[in-house]
């Protein structure tokens, strides 16, 4: 997809917003930020554009579909925005820096033509370890003996062998220790080793190809959490404009503030998504939810780092620690995976979906589905029909798990009550860092959307993962009662709230001179 783009294929979106953001005046407060004098605005923007809502229920599970050559052209992305896509995922494991820019161009003008914002992840592909290139498979069979050999020695030449990439390899594993090849399809127990070689017996026959990827349960490896390829990609997704970094194999939570680092020097806002592919993931989950903004589920990796029926308890027990940290979390990894190639998803693919959206998962992910499947429309329907099915079915309470130290947190929580109670309602909320639409998001209010505003169009964008937060771009006025009032009317215009029904508003007031947190309650007229 490597097309170029000149200066009039800009989208649109972008330009409109640093016009918009040149226009910040620092005299007035709402929700306890700067806001703009919209004189001569006579507009807002939302991410459905000039688009009504498709139906009237409201979604609060996110979707997140992943590119590739099923979906990269502009085509095909437009019908997967107006389908319900929230983000897309870019997956750096083959990608090149050329692709990742006409990527985000065909992203954004796709987004503009058809009036509906996205948000953009960059999936960076993280430590790993490979077999080396083969002129031909090698097939192995139950009781051989295999050798792997790292890169600077050479094959003992008495048994079938393969090189690594990964020097370390003979040092970290231990005899005895179990060694997975292609996503666990091989199997195998070491024998013995030295300095620079590993002899094991095969246990689950198989042939062995060019670049497999090698697995070695319950090890910690010695690699480090960023590559040299991973800096280079972050590098090129950040000067295209990237929403959020998925980082792999995250084993601990420095690996996180490694990323934050880098990213921070490269002057990004990224939001960063931990995934968790190993059982050192799964061991320090705690420390890792706390340091990440949000964390992936990452169902391939894991469930073959950890026993495979353990799976569903682990996703149940990484789920419950992100709610009770406020984080957002994303289930990911053979959702739909038979709709590569069949129109119609299985039963068991159809609980599973509907397991993560009883769990209050804030998104689900589409991988192969859309990046090579034949039906990547018709999978992103399947999630939205067993979301629409399924949510209303979920028990209404609120997360009472996440703990809420602060005031104003807590004035949140009885803000979700109050919309609850009074039925056919919503919280809007004013926001330049996007905490407070985060926090409402992590409590939980079934039933109840939370519009967010936001005059930050990196923030914009970072409001689409959140559990039943629809972000709204709109510029802030001088006067906090003609913000809320041209909130009120964005939504009214856009068929998001009626006439005649009772809002709840969160949003700062100055009063003599001193600024105080409101709940307000707001009719619709």
């Amino acid at each position: 997809m490597s097309i170029p783009f000149s200066a009039s294929t800009r989208p649109r979106f972008s330009v409109l917003t640093a016009r918009l953001s040149r226009r910040i005046s620092q005299n007035s407060v709402v929700g306890g930020e700067a806001i703009l004098d919209i004189s001569g605005w006579p507009f807002s923007c939302s991410r459905v554009g000039i688009m009504q809502p498709s139906t009237s229920y409201f979604r609060h599970t996110k979707i997140i579909a992943t590119l590739g050559p099923a979906t990269e052209s502009k085509e095909m992305l437009a019908k997967l925005i107006l389908a319900g896509v929230d983000i897309l995922r870019l997956n750096m494991a083959h990608a090149t820096h050329q692709w990742v820019d006409d990527a985000m161009w065909f992203i954004r003008e796709a987004s503009t033509e058809v009036g509906r914002q996205v948000a953009v992840m960059m999936d960076v592909k993280g430590p790993e370890i490979r077999t080396g290139k083969v002129d031909a498979p090698i097939v192995v069979k139950t009781g051989d003996h295999f050798e792997f050999y790292i890169e600077s020695a050479t094959a003992s030449e008495d048994v079938a062998a393969v090189s690594v990439n990964y020097p370390g390899l003979p040092t970290d594993v231990e005899v005895g220790a179990t060694i997975l090849i292609d996503s666990g399809l091989i199997r195998m127990r070491v024998l013995s080793k030295d300095d620079a070689r590993i002899r094991c017996e095969v246990l689950t026959p198989g042939a062995i190809g060019s670049k497999r990827h090698i697995n070695l349960p319950g090890v910690y490896v010695n690699l480090p959490c960023l590559t040299t390829k991973d800096e280079e990609d972050l590098k090129a997704g950040v000067r295209a404009g990237i929403d959020f970094v998925a980082l792999s194999f995250v084993r601990q939570a420095e690996d996180v503030r490694i990323l934050r680092s880098f990213l921070d020097g490269l002057g990004s806002a990224a939001k960063i998504i931990a995934k968790i592919e190993d059982q050192a993931g799964v061991r320090n989950m705690g420390e890792i939810i706390r340091e990440a903004d949000a964390i992936m589920v990452a169902r391939g990796d894991l469930g073959i780092e950890i026993d495979y029926h353990r799976l569903p308890l682990v996703q149940t027990e990484l789920v419950a620690a992100c709610q009770a940290e406020g984080k957002p979390v994303i289930i990911a990894t053979h959702l739909l995976e038979t709709m590569i190639s069949s129109p119609m998803p299985t039963r068991a693919e159809i609980s599973d979906v509907s397991n993560a959206i009883r769990e209050k998962a804030d998104a689900v992910m589409l991988s192969g589905e859309t990046t090579i499947g034949t039906y990547p429309l018709e999978t992103v329907q399947v999630l939205k029909n067993i979301i629409e099915s399924i949510e209303p079915s979920v028990k209404g309470e609120l997360n009472r798990t996440i703990e809420l130290t602060e005031p104003k947190s807590k004035m949140l929580r009885s803000a979700a009550v109050l919309a609850q109670e009074l039925g056919d309602s919503s919280i809007i909320v004013f926001t330049r860092s996007g905490f407070l639409a985060y926090m409402l998001g992590a409590l939980r209010a079934r039933g109840v959307p939370v519009y967010a505003f936001t005059d930050i169009e990196s923030v914009f964008r970072q409001l689409l993962l959140p559990w039943g937060v629809e972000p709204f771009l709109m510029p802030f006025s001088d006067d906090p009662e003609s913000t809320i009032t041209n909130a009120l009317n964005t939504l009214k215009d856009k068929n998001w709230c009626q006439p005649g029904s009772w809002q709840v508003v969160i949003t700062n007031a100055l009063a003599h001179n001193k600024i105080i947190d409101t709940l307000q309650l707001r009719q619709v007229t």
